[in-house]
């Protein structure tokens, strides 16, 4: 466990390390409990830093032996690492440490799962393998031998020498220590090539664990079109001869990027029509993707140090979402995404966990891993594309990959290409990576006899602990306008503000438009401006740009929900004739219909209420969306049937679009005839699904019904030795439950055998799904509270980083009502009173309660 004493590193304070790394050269003796790692490492000199101080990074290590040319050295050593003097000539550095990988719980550095060893290394997991200066800005070459008796013995690069019980790994780029990987066990390769754009043959392999070699196929096809695209759209080959990705039961995050050995959660790249939905697939999709684009937005050109991770994770976030995009549908592509970044990055952005884009601080790296980082990071650059065009974006980057090729670079680094490229001036976009929150724009219009129509905006941002005096920033704002008649008379035009209050002049008008704006979502802010439900009905209607039309349902259904939840309402017919038509609209894609049904996050509709003034009654907030689908329901009740025939696919089974289309419409659908037929349909559907996505779809629809009892033990007894599969298990009981019982469904649900809580996916998939209950969690009585709370102080002494990722579920406290806001308060000091507590997630409670 981390020292957890915080200290506070500055962005203003780096420096350059004092020694350059050559080579370096490492052998395993591997060993469950007693690992033996040597290292040989060339240093010498770096006549550009200032420091010459030689400390090297180790935690959790024993230390066996030190040398230096050859010699015997005595280091100090503590907690942190080692300082030793070393000759100011280069120099050959040699240790031997020990280290227990079969209880590092943690998993962070070399570990184990269910009998493999592996690796996570990012942000600063490799000191707890070897001495080594672990930062993102020194980068070398590694050679790296394995000895172990297990029959796969991975590591970077290429493949070298190897024989019984042994394998040598060469990687001949230099990278930095985050990006160490070693993997070793009983694994099964599903195995593949590519030929690159040049004509080379590349070895691809997929590692699974005995019993999944039928789950690979999918991902070695997304693997497959992730690297042609890199060719076809970014110029980017692939620079090794052999590309692996290893599937790991226990793994923090989604996927890792090391050089040539991608590691994987499993529930990130298996996939079988049987055991996994649509959903699954266009994830596993997306990440293989976000992976393999990080080889050179990651890899070959990395960071300078950590405040830069969303030089990588924020380019990369926006390539695979290019990707997506292609491989499927733009528009749906774009809703999903800012349906996410309203859901997660909104509430940090505008609550006590904000920070920038590029942050100027921070105690624990792992709690920097945000959705600000890389969500709002990613925005930033689908700005920055909008504002300079796709031809000098393209031009930029080709600049970027051949001037910082193996370097570690800054944002300004970044930026320069751009100014380099286009002669713009980007010192006030920078802001954007430097000022917390989310800007708010709000917009007067107006409209004169001689035909000119003026939008008037008016960008301000509310200060933060982050950002305490907020300035104006650069936002392009897509604008069209439409006649009264429906037709397009302004095509989509992009304004750019830069001041606190801008106006901009439509001519040539015959009559008074109606503005679509914002269109595309082109900025990352939240847009004020008083609209008329009429007005919002006649966009929904008629609006030429898919997210804005999307959005007018959106908004019309949270005004009516608002409406509902504070002033006892009745559902508004106008969403509800809004919504029977796009239901009718055959022309329009299923999966953007399946969209457009979709009401706004109820967490969501909190941060709307709470922003007007109001504290927000999650229950109240839970009654008006089920009231409201069910009005939907009965309005719509004569056309779903059909519509829900339509949706059904005949064909066998594939996560195309087009088919996944069908059944996310489908599953709507079902929701919404349930509530007619009392789970008929959904009965009939769970017994003839013959994929995991009406299965579950149906058995869904089941349990909230209250008629799913018979459904969810066979469903078990079905699936019960698929690990992947039965995290969905638990995961849909408590997001099905009703707000009273979410609690206690999840509390009954870690008292079942199969709840294995030191499993991020397992804990996440149980108390993960609790915290996003939102009216559950936010139970009255705390009970949603009490239990988080209780695991999270079980999980920090093995898991800090799961636990202070979990954290932020409170972090939204102090928009509810006082009651919840002292039990909440409670929880988060129970958490911060315990003995002991790591770093992370004391700089997480901390940040929370000091709001």
């Amino acid at each position: 466990m981390k020292d957890a004493a915080p200290k506070t590193i500055y962005l203003q304070d780096y420096t350059p390390f004092g020694y350059i790394v050559d080579d370096v050269h490492l052998t395993f003796d591997l060993a469950p409990n007693a690992t033996r790692v040597t290292s040989r490492i060339a240093f010498r000199p770096n006549p550009d830093a200032e420091d010459t101080r030689f400390f090297l990074h180790g935690e959790g290590l024993t230390l066996i032996s030190a040398r230096i040319n050859g010699e015997e050295v005595d280091p100090e050593l503590s907690p942190e690492g080692l300082v030793l003097d070393v000759p100011a000539l280069p120099f050959i550095w040699e240790c031997e440490v020990e280290i227990d990988p079969a209880n590092n719980t943690a998993l962070e550095g070399l570990y184990m799962s269910n009998g493999m060893y592996c690796t996570q290394c990012e942000a600063e997991g490799f000191r707890k393998i070897t001495y080594y200066p672990d930062r993102p800005d020194v980068m070398s070459t590694f050679t790296v031998r394995i000895n172990g008796d297990l029959p796969v013995l991975l590591s970077n690069g290429n493949k070298g020498d190897s024989g019984e019980a042994w394998a040598e790994w060469h990687d001949p780029w230099p990278k930095p220590a985050y990006l160490f990987a070693l993997v070793a066990g009983e694994l099964i390769a599903h195995p593949g090539t590519f030929e690159t754009c040049t004509g080379r043959e590349v070895e691809l392999n997929l590692w699974v664990r005995p019993g999944d070699e039928g789950k690979c196929a999918f991902g070695m096809d997304a693997l497959k079109r992730s690297m042609r695209w890199d060719e076809e759209v970014y110029g980017r080959e692939y620079d090794l001869d052999i590309f692996n990705i290893v599937a790991v039961d226990d793994f923090n995050m989604g996927a890792m990027e090391n050089k040539g050995l991608n590691i994987f959660n499993s529930s990130a790249v298996l996939a079988s029509p049987e055991t996994s939905t649509d959903m699954n697939f266009e994830r596993i999709e997306a990440i293989i993707a976000h992976e393999y684009f990080h080889n050179w937005t990651g890899n070959r050109i990395t960071c300078r140090d950590w405040f830069q991770l969303c030089l990588k994770e924020g380019l990369t976030v926006f390539r695979d979402s290019q990707f997506t995009a292609d491989m499927r549908s733009a528009p749906v592509k774009r809703i999903s995404d800012v349906i996410d970044l309203r859901a997660r990055q909104f509430p940090e952005d505008n609550g006590p966990l904000a920070h920038p884009v590029r942050p100027e601080s921070f105690q624990e790296i792992n709690n920097f891993y945000t959705a600000t980082v890389y969500e709002k990071g990613a925005e930033v650059i689908a700005m920055l594309r909008r504002l300079v065009g796709d031809a000098a974006y393209a031009e930029a980057l080709d600049l970027y990959f051949a001037r910082h090729d193996g370097q570690a670079c800054t944002i300004e680094d970044w930026l320069k290409v751009f100014e380099d490229v286009t002669g713009r001036d980007l010192t006030q976009f920078k802001r954007w990576y430097s000022q917390a929150g989310t800007p708010r724009l709000s917009v007067q219009d107006d409209w004169d006899d001689a035909g000119t129509y003026r939008l008037t905006f008016t960008q301000s941002t509310p200060p933060s602990v982050a950002s305490p005096s907020p300035q104006p920033q650069v936002i392009p704002v897509a604008v069209g306008l439409l006649a009264p008649s429906g037709e397009e008379v302004a095509e989509t035009r992009l304004l750019e503000m830069t001041e606190a209050t801008q106006s901009f002049d439509f001519t040539g008008l015959p009559e008074r438009p109606v503005p679509s704006i914002l269109r595309g979502f082109s900025a990352p802010v939240i847009l004020e401006r008083e609209v008329t439900t009429e007005e919002r009905a006649f966009l929904l209607a008629h609006d030429t740009d898919p997210f804005n039309r999307w959005d007018a349902a959106t908004a019309l259904a949270r005004t009516t929900l608002n409406d509902m939840a504070l002033h006892g309402a009745a559902p508004d017919p106008a969403y509800l004739d809004g919504m029977c038509r796009v239901l009718g609209d055959d022309g329009l894609d299923p999966a953007y219909r399946a969209l457009m049904l979709a009401l706004p996050g109820q967490s969501e509709l909190a941060a709307a209420q709470a922003d007007a003034g109001h504290r927000p009654d999650p229950m109240a907030i839970w009654t008006a969306c089920e009231t409201l689908r069910q009005a939907l329901a009965e309005q719509a009740a004569e056309m779903l049937p059909a519509l829900f025939e339509a949706c059904q696919v005949t064909e066998p089974y594939s996560p195309d679009a087009e088919q996944s289309g069908k059944r996310a419409l489908g599953g709507a659908l079902l929701a919404l005839l349930t509530r007619l037929d009392g789970g008929a349909r959904a009965e009939d559907q769970y017994a003839k699904a013959d994929n995991m996505t009406l299965q579950l779809s149906a058995l869904g629809q089941l349990i909230r019904a209250g008629k799913g009892d018979a459904q969810v033990e066979a469903f078990y007894d079905q699936w019960q030795g698929d690990r992947l599969v039965i995290d969905k298990w638990f995961m849909l009981q408590v997001v099905q439950s009703t707000p009273d019982q979410a609690a206690s469904v999840a509390r009954k649900l870690t008292e079942h055998p199969d709840f294995n809580w030191k499993n991020p996916n397992r804990f996440r998939a149980t108390l993960g799904a609790l915290a996003g209950h939102h009216a559950g969690f936010h139970a009255a009585d705390g009970s949603g509270y009490s239990l988080l709370a209780e695991w999270l102080i079980k999980l920090d002494p093995l898991n800090p980083q799961t636990t202070a990722r979990m954290c932020a579920a409170f972090q939204t406290w102090r928009r509810y009502d006082s009651d919840r806001q002292a039990l909440i308060r409670a929880e988060l000091s129970r958490i911060a009173a315990q003995p002991g507590l790591s770093r992370d997630t004391t700089e997480m409670v901390t940040r929370i309660l000091g709001s």
